[in-house]
């Protein structure tokens, strides 16, 4: 337990003090953000604010976590290395839209191809190495699950290990292209990614206390390495934290694709390495909500010829353009988040204590 907090309160120190030396430094350097020229024109003003802030976030939790592991003379799990990996190698996809777009001053970055092509290798390449035998525990666990779950492993949805690794693709690349699509206000993505990566601290936490483990119950969890993940969801939560004094309006930097496509990948992986896949769609409400949105856009938009269902889409410019302060968006949707994350943690709790 003592590493869950060194490692979230190290990562929040570095991400707060780190971000403002990234805001100077990225500045000098000329690594503005551009801005889409169809996009509320309150946004205009924004074109020029430093941007891949993403970097902070990345390397406050992987210091942190490294460093309370270090602190805490305990060793690294399987699974909290897998969700780092995740975590960077999404955030390297990231790093390279972000930097096309500053080196080429536009705001398309990689080519939707290739930056498919980035996440499906890191998602693949995660999903083959969770279901590697040889990561195996004493308990024949491995990272990762054959099964499909909600709160805890559906025993009777068991799935061949190519059907898994395709689901863990879908989950991966869907959850860190819904952060992305969140990511359009200051601090709305990192305020509600916050939450939901507290969420799976507390979560993580409450699987170690009743671990199978330490002591087997019939309703007990099987999964690797509960208490590390903590350490992992903590020091995210806390360069969250950190880099949000900064990103908050107005944002004095912006996390980029480099933040937003890591802080995805690695609630996904979460969710994942918890076994608690479906219950994301219910902690991480906001960012469904988003990418529904987007979706119902571009197909009515489609189907109806040329017609729309919102003003603009991801749904947060639908309430710009209604007129909406920008802070008041953000405010309302961290409202949102807050709700979902509180109704997440109390359908798992709802589970164990109807089971006890």
């Amino acid at each position: 337990m003592r590493a869950v907090l060194l490692g979230g309160g190290l990562a929040l120190l570095i991400s707060l003090l780190g971000t403002r030396v990234a805001i100077r430094q990225f500045t000098r350097w000329g690594y503005g953000q551009e801005i889409r020229d169809d996009g509320p024109t309150t946004h205009h003003t924004k074109r020029g604010t430093p941007t891949m802030g993403g970097v902070v976030i990345i390397l406050a939790t992987v210091v942190g976590y490294f460093a309370a592991k270090l602190i805490t003379m305990s060793e690294p799990s399987a699974s909290a290395l897998l969700l780092l990996f995740l975590f960077v190698g999404m955030g390297l996809v990231g790093f390279l839209d972000d930097f096309i777009k500053i080196y080429k001053q536009r705001s398309l970055g990689l080519r939707s191809k290739a930056k498919m092509v980035g996440q499906t290798v890191i998602a693949l390449t995660f999903g083959a190495l969770a279901l590697w035998p040889r990561l195996e525990d004493s308990r024949e666990n491995t990272p990762a699950s054959r099964h499909i779950s909600f709160l805890r492993d559906l025993e009777s949805w068991t799935l061949p290990t190519v059907v898994v690794i395709l689901l863990i693709w879908l989950i991966v690349t869907a959850t860190s292209n819904g952060v992305n699509l969140t990511d359009g206000l200051d601090g709305l993505a990192t305020g509600a990614s916050m939450m939901v990566f507290g969420a799976y601290t507390l979560v993580n936490i409450w699987q170690f206390n009743q671990f199978c483990g330490a002591a087997p119950s019939p309703k007990c969890y099987e999964v690797r390495d509960p208490l590390d993940l903590a350490v992992v969801a903590a020091a995210i939560t806390g360069a969250c934290f950190g880099f949000l004094w900064w990103n908050a309006s107005p944002a004095q930097i912006f996390m980029g694709d480099t933040g937003s496509l890591a802080l995805g990948s690695a609630l996904a992986g979460l969710a994942i390495l918890t076994r608690t896949e479906l219950l994301l769609i219910i902690l991480g409400g906001i960012f469904v909500v988003e990418t529904l949105s987007v979706v119902l856009q571009v197909g009515f938009f489609r189907i109806s010829g040329g017609r729309r269902i919102f003003r603009m889409a991801p749904i947060h410019h639908h309430f710009e353009m209604l007129g909406w302060e920008q802070v008041t968006v953000v405010i309302r949707f961290w409202i949102i988040t807050g709700l979902c994350v509180a109704a997440g943690l109390g359908v798992f709790y709802a589970e164990w204590v109807a089971g006890t």
